[in-house]
């Protein structure tokens, strides 16, 4: 993958999304906000593929629904190719659609049941009026199905008659049908078998090295983020707590959640496992309803102090090797290899 660090396509700067929760069913006050994503800042440069990681529940799901305006942002900036786009209308965000597409979770859910294949493909030109003749509409689709692993013979069939790995192929068509700039995939294989989740990431890298697609890949599963990404931003509790190359996140995590997170990665050689040391984290992730003071990791970081983690906040700054991270006592080199031996990174 070959990216262009100079020329950020996008920057999101200090984004917030809360959801107001409601005390009652009748009634209408509130009873305070979740803080699903809270002072989020990162640029996604030209090119390049960004990973966004974390727990269920860490915001980064809602991070893309932001980035696309599938979601309205609380407060934040977020330019797309130099355009603030958080505050346009659904009118003006209309043209700015064709170049920032979505792959979803749920090959199934995500399709209309009721439509062919080739409806669901041809639905973007049909938006956006750019191809009215239906000779050259379907063949543009047939080419497109092509151009995913589908059989163009199929352009007649419902998604009901797809296994899941076709109907996601289906879904990667849909995305790249407008030749956008900008393709989010939010954890696009997690709903599918290992062996069939091989096959999507590497139509993945094959369709932005053709078609010069910048990624935005959410997962939480480390090593198929490591295999697609070139920078890593890692989430706890609607914040990024490091952001990093993806060989320095591995090589060298600095924060102690980037550390927990690699160190219950299953290691297949079992003297590999038997060396490092795992780190296993206290208690439940708190509620975003109600987050920790400070340091949001806190309550359950091991490397936390009193009168100082539950005190300050740490900013996003850069620590050794490289890496950004937000931590009052990043891990040492030796505690890494503790828990992440090096022929395992």
């Amino acid at each position: 993958m070959t990216a262009d660090r100079q020329t950020p396509l996008i920057e999101v700067r200090d984004l917030v999304k809360h959801f107001p929760i409601r005390s009652g069913f009748l009634d209408r006050g509130k009873g305070g906000v979740v803080h699903a994503v809270d002072g989020v800042s990162f640029d996604v440069m030209q090119g390049e593929t960004l990973g966004l990681v974390g727990e269920s529940g860490c915001g980064k799901s809602t991070t893309a629904r932001l980035i696309t305006r599938l979601l309205d942002p609380t407060s934040g900036s977020i330019r797309f190719d130099g355009r603030d786009i958080a505050q346009l209308s659904r009118k003006e965000l209309k043209p700015l659609r064709r170049d920032m597409q979505m792959i979803f979770q749920d090959p199934y859910s995500s399709l209309n049941p009721r439509k062919t294949v080739g409806s669901i493909i041809s639905e973007p030109f049909l938006i956006h009026g750019m191809e009215k003749d239906d000779a050259k509409r379907r063949k543009l689709v047939e080419e497109l199905m092509d151009q995913v692993g589908l059989n163009p013979e199929h352009y007649n069939r419902r998604p009901h008659e797809f296994s899941g790995g076709q109907r996601q192929r289906i879904g990667v068509a849909r995305a790249i049908a407008l030749k956008p700039k900008v393709v989010v995939a939010d954890e696009p294989v997690s709903a599918l078998d290992v062996s069939i989740q091989a096959q999507i990431l590497n139509l993945l890298r094959e369709l932005q090295r053709d078609l010069g697609l910048t990624i935005i890949f959410i997962a939480h599963d480390l090593s198929v983020v490591r295999h697609m990404c070139d920078r890593i931003a890692v989430m706890y509790l609607g914040k990024i707590v490091e952001l990093a190359d993806a060989d320095a996140l591995y090589g060298h995590p600095r924060h102690p959640y980037t550390g927990a997170l690699l160190s219950s990665v299953p290691v297949p050689d079992p003297v590999l496992a038997r060396e490092r040391k795992q780190t296993v984290l206290g208690g439940d992730v708190p509620s975003p309803a109600n987050p920790p003071k400070a340091c949001r990791f806190h309550t359950r970081c091991p490397k936390a102090v009193d009168g100082t983690c539950d005190v300050d906040e740490p900013q996003l700054e850069v620590k050794e090797g490289g890496n950004i991270a937000a931590c009052h006592f990043p891990l040492a080199d030796a505690e890494v290899a503790a828990a992440v031996p090096t022929s395992e990174v």
